[in-house]
């Protein structure tokens, strides 16, 4: 079937299927397998809903529909463009939001952890919550989601990718309770304590970027690679943490899999790492009272 003879929904995504599969995409910007990338590319692009009944799969398209979608699946082959960006948003805890190459497309098995409310791991409502290397600002505005009473910071080194967060949070009109900082780490938060601090900072090791498909190429490199084990800027978050967490609060940080750097660097530290039903690994918790007790080895490793 050549492409002038595309003429249904159903058509396209079947072609767009056997395209991804002989050219071996890569899938893993929110999607698994080449049926449900071809499913989201091309009703997303049409504005057409996920769950839209198989029956109006059959309904044809005008020419510039049939045009449009050809050019956004010929940039998803041959250029690798995440989908995330060939449509300009992402879903993360069933919201929307807005993303280009400024910010990584949301992913983060965090994500089952808002919608848990952290159950069984927060002893209370947090009053302040810090969203850090917040990208987006997918997992802070899906905190003050969860946690409709709390304020939530959004802090990132990017002025792009804070850009971005700002029209996320008008977006979904939390300016009263949800607001930017700008610094590296922890450094434009001089004072500031939060009940829950979440976080997941750039941390691919060199091997692993080195190894990477060509579809996070088009990811900010900020946002992913941090040295040579990943953890250059964990590192400094373990050691400042317990400065800016309340006396009960919570550390939680994706390092997925510098998850045995981790280990390897700090074995004295009992981390508590989380199970998810979904998929995922290499999310990790403290204490404050962790942070504190530890602050001295974090400080010490550093540089290590």
């Amino acid at each position: 079937m050549t492409e002038s003879r595309l003429l249904t929904l159903r058509d396209h995504i079947r072609w767009a299927v056997s395209r991804f599969h002989a050219e071996e995409l890569f899938f893993g910007h929110g999607t698994d397998n080449a049926w449900d990338e071809a499913r989201q590319l091309v009703l997303g692009a049409l504005h057409l809903p996920w769950e839209m009944a198989d029956a109006y799969l059959d309904c044809r398209l005008e020419d510039e529909e049939r045009e449009y979608l050809m050019h956004l699946l010929r940039r998803r082959i041959d250029e690798r463009v995440p989908t995330a960006y060939l449509l300009g948003e992402a879903w993360f805890c069933g919201m929307p939001f807005v993303v280009d190459e400024r910010v990584l497309v949301p992913r983060s098995p965090i994500a089952e952890l808002i919608e848990r409310r952290f159950e069984p791991w927060l002893a209370h409502d947090p009053a302040r919550i810090l969203d850090l290397c917040t990208g987006s600002g997918c997992i802070g505005i899906a905190c003050a989601s969860a946690f409709p009473e709390s304020e939530v910071v959004l802090g990132d080194l990017s002025f792009d990718a804070l850009e971005v967060a700002n029209i996320n949070i008008e977006r979904h009109e939390l300016g009263e309770r949800v607001y930017t900082v700008q610094g590296d780490g922890f450094e434009g938060l001089p004072g500031q304590r939060f009940d829950l601090i979440v976080s997941n900072p750039p941390y691919v090791d060199a091997e692993d970027f080195a190894d990477m498909p060509a579809e996070y190429h088009h990811e900010p490199e900020l946002g992913l690679a941090c040295g040579n084990d990943g953890l250059d800027l964990v590192r400094r978050m373990l050691a400042e943490a317990a400065d800016h967490l309340t006396e009960r609060g919570t550390l939680v940080v994706e390092v997925g899999n510098s998850q045995v750097h981790v280990t390897a660097l700090y074995p004295e530290v009992d981390f508590t790492w989380l199970d998810f039903e979904y998929g995922g690994h290499g999310v990790f918790l403290l204490s404050a009272q962790q942070c504190r007790e530890h602050q001295d080895l974090f400080k010490a490793r550093v540089k290590a």
